[in-house]
């Protein structure tokens, strides 16, 4: 991980709001897998499913949910989220 970089800054995004279950934990688990322990990713994601699926399978694997939170906290609630998960 380069120790220059801020520490609120993700190692990594992904985009999976125009994918549908089960790819979107498909490529997220495959970002993950690329991670070292300690570094971040930064999930773009959307809908019911993957709203609850993700968070759910990434902590199944054993890795941390940072946070989840809406991009507009004004807009619908499956609308576009951004999920953040540490390597653990």
């Amino acid at each position: 991980m380069n120790e220059t970089k801020d520490k609120n800054t993700p190692d990594y995004f992904l985009d999976i709001t125009s994918d549908v279950c089960p790819m979107t934990f498909v490529r997220t688990k495959l970002l993950i897998e690329k991670m070292q322990p300690g570094e971040t990713a930064q999930v773009r994601l959307q809908s019911k499913e993957p709203l609850e699926n993700v968070p759910r399978s990434v902590r199944e694997i054993g890795d941390e949910v940072v946070s989840l939170s809406p991009e507009d906290p004004d807009g619908p609630p499956d609308g576009a989220h951004i999920l953040i998960i540490r390597k653990c």
